[in-house]
Order: C-alpha cells, then structure tokens, then sequence
C-alpha cells in the first residue's frame, strides 16, 4: 500500500466559445509552450472559483471556520461592529489601528498619532484604511475583536466624555490613561493567543497558503499547489462582432445604441494539482508535519473528497451571461503515493491535432507519454481514473483496472487518506 503523501489530480476539459479568464486588457490570456502560444486560465482565477462555490461540495458547507480575505478586515469587520454595539468610535478605532499595526507591521503608533486620534484632530477610522490584502480566520477575526472590546471597556470609567459623546474636551491626562492601555497590549500574548486558535487562518489559508508581514500571524505554506490550465492544442480564437439594440430609438432612426467586439476562445484544457497531505493535516490540525499520520485525519479526507469535485466540475469564466461557461471534465486521474509529484503536461509540449477529435488526440498523447514517464521512473503511486470517449487507453499505460464514476473516485481518494 502506497503512502498517501501526495495526491495529484490530471483533467482535461473542453470550453467552446468562452473568455474563461482574461487579462487586463480584455482579451484571453496566453501562454507559449512548445513553440505554439495556448490560451490559459491562472491558477489565481481556479482557486477563487474553487474557493467560493456556493453548490454541493463547496468548501464552506464543511464545519470548519472560514478565511477573510481583504483590505478592509480591521475596518469593516472589527472596528464597525465594536461602534456598532455602542462602543466609542474614537477609542475603537485607536485600539483596533494598535492591533493591526501589531500584527502587520510589528509597532504601535506613536505617542503623537494617538493625540491627534483622541483630541479629534483626525479619523482614527480613516487610518484603518490599508492597501495591503491580508488573509484571516474568521476565529482570529473574534479574537482581535474581543481583545479591542476589553481594552476599550477598561477606559470607560477614565474617559467618560468620549463614552457619552458629550463632546467635552479630553484632558493631558485622559490622554495619557488612553494612550497606556493601547501602549500595554502585548504583543507576544498576542502573537501567542493567535497561534493557540484552533484552525485560526481558516480553510482557505489551511489549503492555499498566506502571506505574514508580522511573526505575530502565523505564516501558512498552500497545502494545495495549483498549475495554470493551459490548452492541449495551439490556441483558437475569434473576434465576436456584436450589438446592442436601442429599443426606444426615435422614428426612422437607424443602427444600434452600442456596437463592439470581445474576444472569444475554444479549447480542451490540461489542468493540474497537487494536494501535500502532511502539509494539509498540520495545517487543519495545527500538528507538526512530521506527526500527520498521528493525526486526525478526518477533515483532511472530507477535504480532498470535496476538492475533487470541484476541480472537475466548477468552471472559472468572464462572460458569463453571453457564454455561459460551464462544463465538466471529461477526463480526471487522480494519483496517490509517496513521491515527488511530476505533470503531465509535457505531453502536451507538442501541440495536438484539433481534427477529427481533440479529446481522443490529448487522451492519446497523455496516454504515450503517461506511460513513457511510467516505463523509466516506475513509481508507487496508486491510481483511479474517470472520464468519457477513449480515456480505456490511458488506463492501460498506467495499469488501471476500470474507468469509474468521479464519485468513486474522490471517496476512494478520501479513504486513502484516512488509511
């Protein structure tokens, strides 16, 4: 039985006439291999539809606590529903702008911006504002709202007038009593609290990693590594010429109220990822990586059953009310074992023939060099496959027994990570 390190997962899916994922242009984005230009879709654009599909086996019907990606966080998501529940803008925004430099950036602010903060000189609000994204727990998010809720309660006996908006002026030393509560939050039972939070990035930062500017987030590795989809065939475009009609145009008046072009491709798309089981375990249970297999494995299962799903059905795609984008793979491999994962894309390096079946062209090529790369390397990974149309050739080169629904395929998956 093979070690279930890693788990990779091959598709091929076919989109006519989409913009699946375009540039900031406008038109498809591209990529060149084998000296022919494919068209692409990124990684980025996969993961954000993988992430936040609202259908059977969405991520976030699991039982487990979400992440928070945005500019906004500390704003939106900790200080207004502080103010919202009665509590003073002015120290709200002082003690939360004290959390969010402490964990962004390492400092407080200083002696000075407090003053003109509390004296009413500026919006302390304003100054929540960040350009930088930033990726938290929903646990972390009630966290540091708890925190700022305790450090603001502790003033209301010393500063009254900013409790009962009487708009009383704050004395030198209401100031001071002010600026030592924010000045005495902890940054390292903060960075400690954050870290002793079960899941505390959420699911999204367990499976694709986050970035951390301050040691008081936990910095995340993605357990779950995901390739740009490209086409197995050099790309097919076209430029769609179209119009929109103006219904309530004068008597006699001729032509359309808008008239422009959008670019519009088709392809059979390889699709690639690559699941870290040691990685996901630790980052779902918040064990070392080494200790995965004594772990509870568990969610990491039900994780990766529903993460199958997602890949082989959930579609990415710009346009969606003039495309409408859908479709499922036609083919899915999945792999489990113990070593070094390795694409297939480069049988793919030379580009397909569309004609008369781009499907059975790919599955042919995939099937060739699937079971080259076999005959050198051997390898000890197991595997199940899906599909349609002539995917029985690849099940030979790789020694698979039977062509199975997806469903079996993904429970299988599940149940070799429970093993």
């Amino acid at each position: 039985m093979a070690e279930a390190r890693f788990v990779q997962i091959h598709t091929l899916t076919a989109y006519p006439g989409t913009l699946l994922n375009c540039d900031d242009a406008g038109f498809a984005k591209r990529l060149p291999f084998g000296g022919a230009t494919r068209t692409r879709v990124s990684s980025q654009c996969l993961k954000y539809h993988w992430r936040n599909y609202d259908g059977e086996n969405a991520l976030y019907k699991l039982d487990v606590p979400r992440s928070v990606r945005s500019r906004q966080t500390f704003q939106r998501r900790i200080a207004q529903p502080l103010v919202d529940e009665g509590g003073p803008p002015t120290l709200v925004a002082c003690a939360v702008k004290t959390l969010q430099q402490l964990v962004l950036s390492d400092s407080k602010p200083s002696k000075a911006d407090y003053s003109k903060w509390l004296k009413g000189d500026e919006n302390p609000m304003a100054a929540l504002e960040t350009n930088q994204v930033t990726i938290f727990g929903e646990p972390e998010v009630e966290y540091l709202k708890q925190l700022a809720a305790k450090t603001v309660d502790g003033l209301k006996g010393d500063l009254g007038a900013l409790w009962d908006n009487s708009g009383a002026e704050i004395s030198k030393e209401q100031i001071k009593t002010a600026v030592d509560a924010f000045e005495a939050i902890s940054k390292s039972d903060l960075k400690k609290n954050l870290k002793g939070l079960g899941l505390a990035a959420g699911l999204d930062a367990a499976m694709f990693g986050r970035m951390a500017t301050s040691d008081a987030l936990a910095r995340g590795n993605a357990a779950v590594h995901v390739a740009h989809s490209f086409t197995t065939h050099a790309e097919e475009d076209e430029s769609d010429y179209f119009s929109a009609v103006d219904e309530l145009k004068a008597e006699g008046e001729l032509g359309s109220g808008h008239i422009n072009t959008s670019e519009l491709t088709s392809g059979l798309f390889y699709g690639y990822s690559v699941v870290d089981v040691p990685l996901l375990v630790s980052n779902l249970q918040g064990c070392q990586r080494s200790d995965w297999q004594d772990a509870d494995r568990s969610l990491a299962a039900d994780v990766l059953e529903r993460f199958i799903h997602l890949v082989a059905t959930v579609s990415p795609g710009a346009k969606l009310g003039s495309t409408a984008p859908y479709a499922y793979a036609e083919c899915v491999l999945v792999e489990v074992g113990p070593d070094q994962p390795r694409t297939l894309a480069n049988a793919f390096r030379k580009p397909v023939e569309t004609q008369p079946d781009v499907l059975a062209n790919s599955v042919n090529a995939l099937s060739d060099y699937a079971g080259q790369m076999e005959e050198m390397y051997g390898g000890s990974a197991e595997r199940r496959l899906s599909g349609i149309g002539p995917v029985n050739k690849l099940a030979d080169a790789l020694g698979i027994d039977a062509v199975v629904p997806l469903d079996e395929t993904a429970q299988w998956t599940a149940e070799k990570i429970k093993e």
